[in-house]
């Protein structure tokens, strides 16, 4: 108990004397943690909130629906009603196909299914707003009427007769807002589609007055829920062709509005990470000078290696730790949002699995292992006197570059020496800017895209749900990719200021100008940021690849040649104020405190 509790003293006074960097790390693992388990938890929640509807509104096992009418369609459906395994049915029943239009002349495609005054036992519309149909009224699908903007009390021209909108409800019968069609007119192709109920005979006399395409459908409920593949194969008659739609089949294709959000939180998780781990790093580096002495101090008064090393890592296992807990928080309040981007679906989502949990667990450990192992082990491995008595690293002498410098101006010569001097940190300083290019990379390509509305005839009056919902997701991930590398840009100036504060001061007793000890820091960034944001560009479009559908467009070269350049000179923008703060340090304070 000794012990864990000097541990735990340690810890937090140190936390307290770098409260920058301990938040530094928290943001880095709470949104790398926050995203993954977004990525992973999508699916998951997304069959939640199916299946919560599904019970809500008595949700059929099977759909069967056939693109022929007639008496002898109708008595096939039926007779599935009576069939082994079956225990409650509903229908058959009409699906018309036609426009719709809003009163604020929006225009859509919509199915009407004609229903009862009330419904039956399987397959029950649940009404969230307003009543259930009456004569003359109509009832629309709430994902429908949230597209269109429409609510009770409003009218709806639909095959140009004028309906006032009675209800809004939900159904799991078909799968979200737009794919209400299952399949389209005479058993074809679909096309995006909105959902309204009406009567039976307000169905039956919207059809035969325009003479519309029509469906017949049943929905049927199974003793076995989990054998509608088996019903499905059981049922197969080619002189009568039925598609049959399961639960399964409507779940999986609520999926599909969310086919790229999974590959855009997932690899943007993997980016985020690769940010948090470069800046850690930067910031262990920083303080690898003092966390050597402090190792030599635990020595020196009988502590052991393991005790040593607990007190080195458990500061920041203790805050990768809380950013995890505060990224699957996040991930939790976010994934109903995120994982149902209509209001087709109701309920609640469960937290993220044990799976999710343990995985985005991992990430955070990692972020915070390979961060700072390096440095720990190294304070480690320093011998007791030599730890106490520790400066900072002295960098080789390099004559043949010192000589080519020489002729450059002086904040490209101090610029190119603080880069040379120090590998490693361009390295990282290359990489962080560029994963941060490969995300505008994707943002760009995202919106290069060209896409179908869901409108009459593709029109972009209503937006494409999925496209919308894309960005939306890219543009919030770059953002905190943006946000990540600009404090990982502001950490490493930073650090290697005060790393070379004795240089600059040099410098300046030689001649040298505040301003350009300040653009040789701001440059020290930017060398290596060059090359960075160069090859952020094929990466991302490499990366994209992989995703991508086979007819996608590239960015225009002008919108990829504008993120390379407006990387670069934010890198120069939030590097000054650092730099300029690090620049204006006495010469002497410098010196003294370097001696010292």
């Amino acid at each position: 108990m000794g012990s864990l509790v000097l541990v735990l003293r340690l810890v937090l006074a140190d936390l307290r004397r770098h409260r920058a960097q301990a938040a530094m790390l928290l943001l880095a693992v709470t949104v790398a943690t926050a995203t993954m388990a977004l990525g992973l938890s999508l699916r998951g929640v997304s069959d939640a909130l199916y299946e919560q509807t599904r019970a809500a509104t008595a949700g059929p096992d099977v759909v069967a629906l056939s693109g022929a009418t007639g008496p002898a369609v109708t008595s096939a459906l039926a007779s599935l009603a009576s069939a082994p395994g079956v225990i409650a049915h509903h229908g058959p029943y009409r699906i018309v196909y036609a426009d719709l239009t809003t009163r604020d002349a929006t225009p859509s495609r919509v199915v009407v299914h004609g229903f009862a005054d009330k419904p039956g036992p399987v397959n029950r519309p649940l009404v969230t707003s307003g009543h259930w149909v009456r004569s003359g009224g109509t009832v629309l699908e709430r994902g429908f009427a949230t597209a269109l903007g429409a609510g009770v009390g409003d009218r709806v021209t639909i095959a140009g007769r004028s309906y006032p909108v009675v209800g809004i409800a939900v159904t799991a019968a078909t799968s979200i807002y737009p794919g209400a069609a299952q399949i389209g007119p005479g058993g074809g192709g679909s096309d995006y589609s909105g959902l309204a109920w009406m009567t039976r005979d307000d169905a039956r006399t919207l059809a035969s007055s325009r003479d519309l395409p029509v469906t017949t459908a049943i929905d049927l409920r199974l003793r076995d829920p989990a054998a509608t593949e088996a019903f499905r194969d059981a049922h197969r008659d080619p002189a009568m062709p039925v598609n049959f739609h399961s639960w399964q089949f409507t779940a999986a294709a609520d999926m599909g509005l969310l086919k790229n959000s999974q590959p855009i939180l997932i690899v943007g998780s993997w980016l985020l990470s690769f940010l948090a781990i470069t800046g850690v790093a930067a910031l262990a580096a920083g303080r690898a000078v003092e966390q050597t002495r402090r190792a030599g101090l635990l020595k020196a008064v009988g502590a052991a290696p393991g005790l040593i090393a607990a007190v080195l890592l458990t500061e920041y296992l203790a805050l990768a730790l809380a950013g995890d807990a505060l990224g699957l928080l996040i991930a939790r309040l976010a994934a109903p949002v995120i994982a149902s981007p209509t209001a087709s679906r109701i309920g609640e989502a469960a937290g993220p699995s044990g799976a999710t949990v343990a995985t985005a667990t991992v990430l955070a450990v990692a972020v915070a292992v390979l961060s700072t192992l390096r440095p720990t082990l190294r304070a480690l491995r320093t011998a007791t006197v030599t730890a106490l008595t520790a400066t900072a690293h002295q960098p080789r002498h390099r004559p043949r570059l010192t000589a080519l410098s020489a002729l450059l101006p002086t904040p490209l010569l101090l610029g190119l020496r603080l880069t040379a001097r120090r590998p490693g940190r361009a390295v990282l300083q290359a990489c962080s800017t560029a994963t941060t290019v490969i995300g505008i990379v994707a943002l760009l390509t995202l919106h290069a895209q060209p896409e179908r509305g869901y409108g009459l005839d593709g029109s972009t009056v209503l937006p494409n749900l999925r496209g919308e919902h894309d960005r939306l997701l890219m543009l919030a991930v770059t953002i905190l990719l943006i946000a990540l590398a600009v404090v990982n840009t502001i950490t490493f100036t930073w650090t290697t200021a005060m790393e070379a504060r004795a240089t600059m001061a040099v410098a300046r007793t030689l001649g040298a100008t505040p301003g350009q000890i300040s653009a040789g820091l701001s440059a020290a960034q930017l060398l290596p940021g060059l090359p960075g944001a160069i090859i952020g560009v094929p990466l991302g479009t490499g990366l994209l690849s992989l995703f991508a559908a086979r007819n996608a467009v590239d960015p225009p070269s002008s919108w990829l040649f504008g993120a390379v350049l407006a990387t670069l000179l934010a890198t120069a923008a939030f590097t000054a104020l650092p730099a300029r703060l690090a620049a204006r340090r006495p010469v002497a304070q410098a010196l003294s405190a370097e001696t010292g």
